[in-house]
């Protein structure tokens, strides 16, 4: 057997084994069952068995030989049992005041029972969908439209709790449900209600800043009012601690107290403006008086 046959039968076998692989799986003669995914394996329109389990299985060893009839007499159905999203816009409900209103919910939902999946209801999906809007419109309708637009928390669960029995019924499981959006459908309730709106941030905005002045008036005058009573202690405490002062240059000196007198009688006379007749020490001051 020379090398080249040699090369050339293995990479026959490399390319022949993948083939030979999806053969057999297409017999069931083995599965291979990833992750969040069911296996439904039905025999003369009936249910053999369910692999749920990630994993490779051998349906002969779990179904019996029943499992090598499945190819021909049978199917194989795979269920994604991953969680999936849906989110429904523009439910038309009117609230109690009759004003029309477009709700937008979000919900998710999985497959818990793939059987009843396949075969209870012909469009689970579908079902599910119009279920839940449903739902939310005969939960939200003819609601105060206060209430519709700041408790849907409440709301959403509300909704939840009507929807899943009958979503347990057809296989899946309804997980969280929110009301996510809550609008005007009318353009011109829009435009009057953001009218309102502006003017209320007006008025809030003005009552704020008027609130502001008065408190910084309020403080100004409170300080005023601390200072002048600081400087009225001041002025009233400064007599006795002139005098004071006063006293121990008396005691000190009493030439100095005399000329401290003289500087403040003459400073005195001289903020007061008055007009000053000099006279010699050595005139007659009545004459002199006399003589004027």
């Amino acid at each position: 057997m020379t090398l080249p046959f040699i090369i050339f039968a293995g990479v026959a076998g490399l390319m022949f084994l993948p083939i030979c692989f999806s053969v057999a799986r297409a017999m069931c003669l083995y599965a291979v069952v990833s992750e969040c995914q069911s296996q439904v394996f039905t025999l003369f329109g009936k249910v053999v068995g369910v692999l749920d389990e990630p994993g490779l299985h051998f349906p002969i060893g779990q179904f019996g030989a029943q499992a090598l009839l499945i190819p021909f007499f049978g199917r194989r159905e795979v269920v994604s049992t991953a969680l999936r999203q849906h989110y429904l816009r523009g439910q038309m409900v009117n609230s109690e005041e009759g004003t029309p209103m477009g709700v937008g919910i979000w919900y998710e939902m999985q497959v818990n029972d793939p059987v009843a999946y396949l075969f209870v209801n012909t469009n689970p999906e579908g079902s599910l969908q119009a279920n839940v809007a449903s739902s939310t419109i005969s939960t939200l309708s003819n609601l105060e439209m206060d209430k519709m637009l700041e408790d849907r928390h409440s709301l959403s669960r509300s909704v939840r709790t009507t929807v899943s029995p009958l979503s347990e019924k057809w296989g899946y499981r309804l997980g969280s449900v929110y009301i996510r959006k809550v609008f005007f459908t009318d353009q011109q309730m829009v435009h009057n209600i953001t009218d309102k709106v502006v003017k209320r941030l007006v008025q809030v905005t003005s009552a704020m800043k008027q609130d502001g002045e008065n408190r910084v008036g309020l403080i100004r005058s409170e300080t005023a009012y601390k200072v002048s009573q600081k400087m009225a202690e001041a002025s009233a405490a400064r007599p006795a601690y002139v005098g004071a002062a006063l006293n121990d240059i008396a005691k000190q000196d009493s030439e100095i107290l005399e000329a401290v007198m003289d500087v403040m009688e003459t400073e005195k006379l001289l903020e007061s403006d008055a007009s000053i007749d000099i006279l010699p020490s050595s005139s007659n001051v009545l004459v002199q008086l006399g003589d004027r």
